[in-house]
């Protein structure tokens, strides 16, 4: 899929551990899969949540994880103090560029507001062009269900062009993340 090779990923998920255990259980998998494989882990940068459920696992078994926090977020989100590399950023923006620049592809795992609008940044990026990164959402226990229903139904009623839904590539597990990204 990805013209380059995948040598670093990008994670968008919650600093939440989410209701669901699934949610959890796929950010462990997620991390400790991608270090089995060599891949970095771009990320947030928080300890707790499925952040911190994704680096802790990475990082357990040899993965190189690489935190990117504002300093809004340093106490909020609890900045992980044991990452291979912390880079603090003056705000949100120069984040989500530091994130796309090391980052070969991003997946999305559940989350909130935040992870919604990376994921959509990096959705709109692609379709101007800007990079050409796979893009995949981890759609653990159907969490994203109604926003891919709601995606199809702009394309339905023409505000969303139909090549630029199928951008955003929908995984059901870790296994199909790696699939679709051809690693």
């Amino acid at each position: 899929m990805a013209a380059e090779p995948i040598r670093n990923l990008a994670v968008f998920c919650a600093s939440a551990d989410g209701r669901n255990p699934l949610f959890y259980e796929a950010a462990e998998t997620l991390g400790r899969q991608l270090a089995a494989r060599g891949i970095g882990i771009i990320y947030g940068g928080a300890r707790v949540g499925l952040m911190g459920a994704v680096a802790e696992a990475a990082l357990a078994h040899g993965g190189h994880v690489v935190g990117v926090i504002p300093e809004v977020l340093v106490d909020l989100e609890v900045a992980h103090d044991g990452l291979s590399e912390l880079h603090v950023t003056s705000t949100m923006h120069t984040r989500k560029a530091l994130m796309g620049e090391r980052s070969d592809g991003f997946v999305i795992l559940p989350g909130g507001y935040g992870t919604f609008e990376e994921m959509f940044e990096v959705l709109a990026w692609q379709t101007l062009k800007l990079h050409q990164k796979p893009i995949v959402l981890l759609n653990t226990g159907g969490f994203y269900d109604t926003l891919l229903k709601f995606l199809d139904e702009c394309v339905e009623h023409g505000v969303l062009k139909p090549k630029n839904r199928a951008i955003l590539l929908v995984a059901n597990t870790v296994d199909e993340v790696f699939a679709l990204l051809g690693i």
